[in-house]
């Protein structure tokens, strides 16, 4: 079985616990009681310059803690000071040390729009995550029916939140843009395997639709490499192994970024 497929059986039995020990109606409450979301996508996507989507990650399944010292609340101030855009906040427990309270934390250390960062597969998690203050949530293409996809967006989208869609191969951007997308996010590390190349947004950026923001995730370690995906179409990229492993963070913000 695939670290993808292993992760998909675990979130169904999160998926299962959160029905039993919440329930939708309860979810759906704490969703609405939140204060409106901030405009993701709008931080996002400033044409013309490469902006950065600064990841909060302890760990990794391929990699293990990549930060023993994690917390979350100066490190989220120092991509803010270093001029991140917005963050994105991993949520998983077992496979990358996360937590759901990390959005809020963020948020309120950083003053920046945060996506949670998880594998969603139902509309419980989508709730729970609006409830949670996110003001962005990652989908899966690879784990996800094109049904499941429109409908997961278009429950995010009713609740204010941007939906960043994520793919790593052609046949799952075609599905992706069956749904109408309005984020599209490029994994450079295939999920099944964790081989990483900065080949596969290169590829798969060539004829994209006009106008759709595009992030370039994973693999990123460097400026000449953020460059390079800028010049190929990237709208945005997506790091988090590259600072989390720097004792000094802002300061690696400002030297990989080339257009903050």
């Amino acid at each position: 079985m695939s670290i993808l497929a292993q992760i998909g059986e675990t979130k169904k039995e999160e998926v299962s616990r959160l029905k039993r020990d919440r329930g939708l109606v309860s979810l759906k409450e704490g969703a609405r009681s939140q204060k409106a979301p901030k405009d993701f996508k709008g931080a996002l996507h400033r044409p013309g310059k490469l902006s950065l989507i600064a990841e909060l990650k302890k760990a990794s399944p391929s990699k293990g803690v990549l930060r023993p010292d994690f917390q979350i609340e100066p490190l989220a101030q120092a991509y803010a000071k270093g001029g991140a855009q917005v963050l994105s906040v991993l949520t998983d427990v077992q496979y990358f040390q996360g937590a759901l309270a990390n959005i809020q934390k963020a948020k309120d250390a950083s003053g920046l729009p945060a996506l949670r960062k998880d594998f969603i597969i139902d509309e419980h998690q989508v709730y729970e995550a609006r409830e949670a203050n996110a003001d962005a949530i990652l989908l899966i293409v690879a784990m996800l029916s094109l049904g499941q996809l429109k409908d997961l967006q278009t429950l995010a989208q009713s609740l204010g939140m941007a939906v960043l869609v994520e793919v790593h191969d052609e046949k799952e951007l075609e599905t992706a843009l069956q749904a109408n997308i309005q984020l599209l996010g490029i994994n450079n590390r295939n999920l099944n395997d964790f081989t990483v190349t900065l080949q596969t947004s290169l590829n798969l950026m060539k004829g994209l639709p006009a106008g759709l923001p595009v992030v370039s995730e994973s693999g990123i370690f460097t400026r000449e490499d953020a460059l390079l995906l800028q010049k190929n179409g990237a709208s945005a990229i997506l790091v988090g192994e590259a600072f989390m492993t720097q004792k000094d963070v802002e300061a690696a913000v400002k030297a990989l970024m080339p257009t903050i």
